[in-house]
């Protein structure tokens, strides 16, 4: 179509192909969630907030002490989501391997254990993220290069903050990467709220964002209908009962537009990877921006196959590294492009931007 840009390809070697044998999109999203993930030590820490609550951090746990540059992931989960996702815990074997560092930051209400505050999580929480990685960043070495990676939900937050932190955002991270984000949430929404996707994927969030919702409502009464979060049976009647009155939208569809991160993507201006499979069950492809809607900084991916935060490759039985394999490569290439750094790690590749020929 005149005027539109094609998103660039991932880089010789590193593109993604899926298994023969796991064809489609719901199969690319269920699979890789049900295979053995690698053993992982966390350290938790509590970690008190601005407003008198508290979160709960994750760090990997070295085997061997880590030189103070040795770069750090920040990993910003999805809805419902923690440390233990099968994605997290790739992506910590991954950053294990290369010795580098790794944190998951839980949102509230996600670590196992009820928050103090009458808040939760919602995909424009902005404000959440600068304030996580500020305490990030104040916990390690100045000389520590800090990288922030957001799947689903938590990419969309992440994406917010980047889009509207500029160039100041380079005094807390070097480069940021989201996976699997829903950057039109009106789209998103309609999408997991409709068939299929209603009855694997919103009747699996509904059951545990319901239960906590109206665990908060009894140490806080009045905050919201509780009686309408009981009865939602879809991710909109939710929002609409819960995360829209509790963070100050007006309903779902303020909610949903105000906290889309897609307008956002033309402020970016930090190194950025934005990666959408266009088989995403819940992630239309016709949802997702083209390169003429991004700013110079950002780096579109959007591989056909992959599902939502999947990506297995071959062989059987099937492994779940390529993502955390692309991501690291991706800051590795910014770590060594970046003017007097010395890179250390055969992890490098040019970096794209998505500039015109």
């Amino acid at each position: 179509m005149p005027g539109m840009r094609s998103p660039r390809s991932a880089p010789a070697g590193v593109a993604y192909h899926p298994p023969f044998w796991l064809p489609g999109g719901h199969a690319q999203t269920i699979y890789p969630a049900l295979l053995p993930n690698p053993a992982i030590a966390y350290r938790r820490e509590r970690v008190d907030t601005p407003d008198g609550d508290f979160w709960l951090f994750d760090w990997l746990v070295d085997a061997e002490p880590r030189a103070a540059d040795a770069p750090l992931v920040v990993l910003f989960h999805g809805l419902e989501s923690s440390s233990r996702a099968h994605y997290a815990l790739a992506l910590m074997a991954q950053l294990h391997d290369l010795r580098w560092r790794g944190v998951v930051p839980h949102f509230r209400g996600c670590g196992g254990e009820p928050n103090r505050r009458p808040r939760a999580y919602h995909s424009g929480d902005h404000e959440e993220i600068a304030a996580m990685l500020a305490a990030v960043r104040a916990r390690v070495d100045p000389r520590t290069p800090i990288f922030a990676f957001g799947v689903s939900l938590g990419g969309s937050a992440l994406l917010n903050w980047a889009g509207r932190a500029g160039a100041g955002g380079a005094r807390t991270v070097s480069a940021v990467a989201a996976a699997s984000t829903p950057l039109d949430l009106t789209a998103s929404g309609m999408a997991i709220d409709q068939g299929i996707n209603r009855l694997v994927y919103a009747n699996r969030f509904l059951r545990t964002l319901k239960p906590k919702a109206l665990a908060m409502e009894r140490r806080f009464p009045g905050l919201f209908d509780a009686r309408r979060v009981a009865r939602a049976t879809t991710l909109w009647e939710f929002d609409d009962a819960f995360t829209a009155p509790v963070h100050g939208f007006a309903g779902t569809d303020d909610y949903w537009m105000r906290a889309s991160s897609k307008p956002w993507l033309r402020n970016v201006v930090l190194p950025s990877l934005v990666l959408n499979a266009r088989n995403d069950p819940f992630v239309p492809g016709a949802s997702l921006p083209d390169a003429l809607a991004v700013g110079a900084a950002v780096v579109l991916e959007q591989p056909a196959d992959g599902g939502h935060a999947g990506f297995a490759t071959s062989p059987l039985p099937g492994n779940i590294r390529w993502l955390a394999q692309r991501v690291t490569t991706f800051f590795a290439a910014d770590r060594c492009s970046a003017p007097a750094r010395t890179c250390e790690t055969t992890q490098c590749t040019p970096l794209l931007r998505n500039r015109p020929p």
